[in-house]
């Protein structure tokens, strides 16, 4: 006998409006295959501008070159400018809800965590943005990195409820 036996008229309705929803969207095997793609080409673009280079990121943390500042800066710029943007156009979400801009307050927390970031960005040479490009460049002891951070990121998660924020 089906589960659904129990369900009212109006139940049957909202299921059948979600499906249609749902036919309006790619495929999940499509969308897998369009994330594939483009995190193809972003691991290659950083691959090509040597945003992944340890060489680059200790020149970087060394004022030996502006290299680094540039991409970063120039990232910074994109998003401030895209973030504007959507703000003032309006745009909604894929399932039609207004897009919330929430602030975000700042805490003494941030200092340390960003500190603690920064440290560790500069002793390893690995971002966690393109750590699978380096990774996936050939340098496989960054597996090692990626698994720490990994490590460190379940540990605050764990931590967080009992430290300062």
């Amino acid at each position: 006998m089906s589960n659904h036996t129990n369900l009212s008229e109006t139940d049957i309705e909202v299921n059948i409006a979600d499906c249609a929803a749902e036919t309006d969207r790619p495929s999940r095997p499509l969308q897998l295959v369009t994330f594939f793609a483009v995190g193809l080409m972003f691991g290659l673009v950083l691959t090509k501008a040597e945003v992944t280079s340890w060489v680059r990121m200790q020149e970087m943390f060394q004022f030996q070159s502006f290299h680094l500042y540039g991409v970063i800066g120039s990232a910074i710029i994109t998003a401030a400018l895209g973030v504007q943007l959507l703000r003032r156009s309006g745009i909604k979400s894929r399932s039609g809800q207004p897009i919330i801009w929430k602030k975000i307050n700042f805490h003494k927390g941030q200092i340390f965590g960003g500190s603690l970031f920064g440290v560790g960005w500069a002793l390893t040479g690995a971002c966690p943005g393109p750590i699978f490009a380096t990774i996936g460049s050939g340098h496989s002891v960054f597996i090692v990195i990626l698994v720490s951070a990994l490590a460190g990121t379940w540990t605050y998660g764990w931590l967080r409820n009992r430290l300062p924020h």
